[in-house]
């Protein structure tokens, strides 16, 4: 739960998702495969010697039209706000696009994956929105999150090609909840790279769940990643940042609802890494 204990915990899932649901390529031809590699470079590590660190772009859908049933996502202006500062702080330039449709939501996108981004050394976007696995909401109704996702890949943001493209998103990905379980603890050569590289999906939750957001507070997620990213993001390497993110998540949080079925419940975040190099926001 939130710190202070105010608002009412909810989840980022269309109005009509409040049942629980049950538990929750192509082949190779024939001889020997070969990749088109060179050598790996001698760092490690993504470079930051560009005039930019880049562009933060927020989504940042809270009201929706009655006609697709989702409600409103209250809380989410603090998770958008704390973000901009965040990241703002770490040098990026940071735009807030409020209440966009899925056609909006496509022009913003992709007019951002066409600009010229040679002078940056890399890119975020927050996705905040209602959701279903593989499904991002605009107020409108629904996108695939791959449509979004994919206008930043190599083969079509060439000036992205080998940066670090950050992609945070606060939405559920399904109707599991999460009840929890007790536990015991203790205290630079050219080479040729994949399209999808490069690419980090922080995830508010797991595939198929409920993702949490205080009314009054944000997302779990979002006060959680804004937090380790204002506490860490000038010493910590990305993944490291991430680690303590989900732990925060985990560890910290527990849902307090009146609706049956939907009281004590937890969550915890999921990162998928296409990253190459480590990620750090400072030199």
């Amino acid at each position: 739960m939130s710190a202070n204990g105010r608002g009412d915990d909810c989840t980022d899932a269309r109005k009509d998702d409040t049942k629980q649901s049950p538990g929750g390529s192509s082949s190779a031809g024939p001889g020997p495969s070969e990749v088109d590699a060179k050598p790996g470079s001698s760092s490690f590590r993504y470079s930051l010697d560009y005039p930019s660190i880049g562009q933060c772009i927020i989504i940042n859908n809270k009201n929706f039209d009655r006609r697709t049933g989702m409600n409103q996502r209250n809380g989410t202006d603090v998770d958008a706000a704390n973000a901009m500062k965040v990241f703002s702080k770490l040098g990026y330039k940071v735009k807030i696009y409020n209440d966009q449709s899925v056609e909006q939501m496509k022009q913003v996108l992709t007019s951002v994956s066409k600009e010229d981004h040679s002078s940056a050394a890399s890119f975020i976007c927050v996705l905040l929105s209602h959701g279903d696995e593989g499904v991002f909401f605009g107020t409108d109704g629904s996108v695939e999150l791959k449509f979004l996702t994919s206008l930043f890949r190599g083969d079509r943001c060439r000036t992205l090609v080998g940066k670090p493209k950050l992609f945070f998103i606060q939405a559920c990905r399904g109707t599991d909840l999460d009840a929890g379980i007790e536990t015991d603890s203790a205290e630079d050569e050219t080479t040729r790279i994949p399209v999808e590289a490069d690419f980090l999906y922080a995830f508010s939750t797991a595939p198929g769940y409920y993702s949490w957001r205080n009314t009054m507070t944000g997302s779990w997620f979002m006060q959680s990643l804004c937090d380790m990213v204002g506490k860490y993001g000038s010493e910590l390497e990305l993944l490291h940042i991430m680690t303590r993110v989900n732990f925060k998540v985990a560890v910290e949080f527990e849902s307090i609802s009146n609706s049956p079925g939907f009281n004590a419940k937890k969550q915890i975040p999921c990162i998928v890494s296409m990253l190459t190099k480590e990620m750090y926001f400072s030199p």
